[in-house]
Formats: structure tokens, C-alpha cells, sequence
């Protein structure tokens, strides 16, 4: 699925990364805890979190993500935005909760990650 895609399925307002909202994620992973997120999670998925810090960007760095939705209508610093432009990554922001947003994903066809 296209970040695009993403973005016009949980209505969400793009902070950075405009320029590569055609980039395809195959999965979906939501997490407010990045040991999770270093422990399951490979490229080619957007996390969804509503952590709000710059360990954030600095996991996703490291588990080679390029996209982040912030949940619950949380908006990052410009610190941390300014950190995942140097990064090349796309930063979203939706009202929705991590649970709505994560069943509005799965229900258009985005599938979670297999933890087997």
C-alpha cells in the first residue's frame, strides 16, 4: 500500500515527507514500545505510535522504517521532525486512536506483521 494511501485512509495530515508519499509499505506495526518495535520489526512497514519522543525516529532509523503515524492527534516537536527529514522519512499525524487507525489499515488491505 502507498503512503498516500495511508494517509487518505486515516485522514491524516502529513508533517514530512511529502515527496515520497508513493513509497509501498507491505505491513502495518503498532507500538508505543520501541523494544518491540527493534524486536519485530524490518523495513517496508509504517509504525503507529503516540510516543512522543526522538527514540522514535531513532528506532525506525535502525529497523529501516521510512514512515510514522502519530496517533490520537499527536503532533511531534520540531525536533523530531526535523530529525526524520534528515532521515527521508514520512511523518503523519491522525485523531484516530492506534486501535481505529490500525483496523481502518487491516480492513483496506494492509496486513499486520506475522510474529511466527
Amino acid at each position: 500500500m502507498r503512503l498516500g494511501e495511508i494517509k487518505d485512509i486515516l485522514q491524516a495530515e502529513i508533517l514530512c515527507g511529502n515527496e515520497y508519499l508513493d513509497y509501498d509499505v507491505s505491513y502495518a506495526f503498532g507500538s508505543d514500545l520501541m523494544s518491540d518495535v527493534l524486536a519485530y520489526v524490518k523495513g517496508k512497514t509504517v509504525l503507529l505510535t503516540g510516543l512522543m519522543n526522538s527514540q522514535v525516529i531513532r528506532t525506525a532509523e535502525m529497523a529501516e522504517l521510512n514512515a510514522i503515524v502519530f496517533v490520537r492527534g499527536k503532533k511531534p516537536d520540531g525536533e523530531i521532525i526535523e530529525l526524520a527529514q534528515q532521515n527521508n522519512m514520512v511523518l503523519l499525524t491522525t485523531r484516530d486512536t492506534m486501535y481505529t487507525a490500525s483496523g481502518k489499515l487491516f480492513s483496506n488491505g494492509l496486513e499486520g506483521l506475522d510474529l511466527d
